[in-house]
């Protein structure tokens, strides 16, 4: 007769089977009442809704978001398929957003569906689908992203609704840059006899600086017999000038982003305190904060790490023996490589205090952080060895966030976008601010985004003449709440503060522990 073990092993070889098929929802009918009660009792199946189940996992916490939002995009897919088969579609703001690379979880995610119910569907921790009753575009207006039907970007600048434009311009210009001919959105508008609609998409591309489009809408549409008044649907003029011809929707993103997030930064954080002139003084203060530095930053990520145990790893004193379990060692080793990761900034520290470009050095160090954070894991065989290649080959999630990091295709693309710009900002508060924000909300790492994004930010402090600085863990829940915020909503204020609150308690003692 099977042990426990022994028919929870069949039960879960059912369900690999069904999430080997590329699906992230599991209804009732593809397991036997028998395994789906098995599963749910040992916590590898979650319920969303009658019928409709999310495969999880029995370590995390009871209100654990994490298992939804990795799954999220994927279940909705797999759900409307199941409902409404190849007639549905997202809506077309959010197919803009999907199409310049934010894959925010919405709190409603809006699909147009053929055979839509126009009733609201309830999903886990508040939020919900709609799937509207509503005419489907065309095959050839629709693109597949992820297994998610969204309309093409040319068929949704058409569709969208003028609020669009005002509440995600960086989205919204992203992807009108994509337009390189106005014959690609001109067919439907003369079709419909559109004049609203071309008038305001005319102002878009005049406001983007793409004025060839902009006219070939206007003379196309009056030459058809259409009067049309061109209208500006954004709320302000393009700050920085996007390349000539179109780059990738997701790298566009990110620099207008960093534009519309940059005044912000400068009115809320502090001015410069000027080059650091003392610099033997600096790094020797910032060497005297390392044991609590590594305590927060470590208790940040939920490492258990006494100052003990820091100081005992940083002295080298500490080795494992046959009693140290699993935990302890793990933490020993993430100890052990924040000391090896924070000697390293320390030379990265050096040269910008000796007047490098703080972006320039970052971009060419930041690869020997991560390597010298993670090595001693390597070694002790925690961490696999091509763990140490560079950045992630896969998706990486952040816990109890709704902010879904960019695919590992879009980071080699991001990266160098990154670096450019934090290269060529200059002003110190905005490279401190967005470079941190930035990088964490770029994810590029599988593990140690949070270490080696505080790691940058203080290297960057550092090169405004701005003490080192430490996040502590208690105020853990306000850091994270910050860096929410500006990733879901694009208010940079919150964290902007925060920052500065910090900084402001050391300006004068570059030394001072918090």
């Amino acid at each position: 007769m099977a042990t426990q073990s022994e028919k929870l092993a069949q039960s879960l070889e059912v369900l690999e089977k069904i999430r080997r098929g590329g699906r992230s929802a599991v209804q009732s009918k593809d397991l036997t009442r028998t395994h789906r009660e098995r599963l749910l009792a040992a916590g590898f199946l979650q319920e969303v809704m009658k019928g409709w189940y999310l495969c999880t996992r029995p370590d995390l916490a009871a209100g654990e978001s994490t298992s939804w939002y990795v799954s999220y995009w994927g279940f909705c897919a797999d759900y409307l398929n199941a409902r409404f088969g190849e007639s549905w579609c997202l809506s077309p703001e959010q197919s803009l957003l999907l199409q310049a690379g934010n894959r925010t979880v919405p709190r409603q995610l809006i699909a147009r569906c053929s055979r839509g119910t126009n009733s609201i569907v309830s999903l886990p921790y508040e939020t919900t689908l709609l799937p509207v009753r509503a005419n489907v575009p065309e095959d050839s207006d629709q693109t597949m992203i992820d297994g998610l039907r969204v309309y093409s970007i040319a068929a949704a600048l058409v569709s969208v609704s003028p609020d669009f434009f005002r509440s995600h311009a960086p989205e919204a210009r992203a992807t009108l840059s994509q337009i390189t001919s106005a014959s690609e959105i001109l067919p439907p508008l003369l079709e419909r006899g559109q004049t609203t609609i071309a008038g305001r998409l005319a102002g878009a591309f005049s406001n983007i600086k793409r004025m060839r489009v902009s006219d070939d809408i206007v003379k196309s549409m009056r030459a058809a017999g259409h009067e049309i008044r061109i209208s500006d649907p954004f709320s302000g003029e393009l700050s920085v000038a996007l390349p000539p011809s179109p780059s990738l929707p997701h790298v566009d993103r990110l620099r207008l982003m960093w534009m519309a997030m940059r005044g912000d930064v400068i009115d809320n954080f502090l001015a410069t305190p000027g080059r650091i002139l003392d610099i033997a003084t600096y790094l020797r203060s910032v060497e005297e904060t390392y044991a609590i530095d590594a305590y927060h930053s470590l208790s940040i990520e939920g490492y258990q790490v006494s100052r003990e145990l820091i100081e005992r790893v940083r002295l080298g004193a500490w080795t494992p023996d046959s009693n140290v379990d699993d935990r302890e060692e793990r933490n020993a080793m993430a100890a052990k490589g924040y000391w090896q990761a924070f000697q390293r900034v320390q030379t990265s520290l050096k040269r910008v205090l000796g007047g490098e470009n703080p972006g320039t050095v970052a971009d060419e160090d930041h690869g020997d952080w991560y390597r010298e954070l993670f090595a001693p894991s390597v070694t002790a065989g925690i961490v696999s060895a091509g763990d140490l290649a560079g950045y992630r080959k896969g998706p990486v999630f952040i816990r109890q966030s709704r902010h879904v990091p960019p695919s590992s295709s879009a980071i080699l693309d991001l990266m160098p976008a990154f670096f450019e710009l934090l290269s060529e900002e200059d002003n110190a508060a905005a490279r401190v601010v967005l470079g941190h924000f930035v990088f964490v909300n770029i994810h590029p790492y599988m593990d140690g985004n949070g270490r080696i994004g505080r790691f940058l930010m203080n290297l960057l402090l550092a090169g405004g003449g701005y003490p080192w600085i430490i996040v502590p863990v208690g105020r853990r829940g306000e850091y994270m709440e910050a860096l929410e915020v500006a990733s879901i909503d694009g208010d940079i204020i919150p964290l902007t503060r925060f920052l500065a609150s910090l900084a402001d308690g050391l300006k004068n003692e570059p030394g001072r522990i918090l």
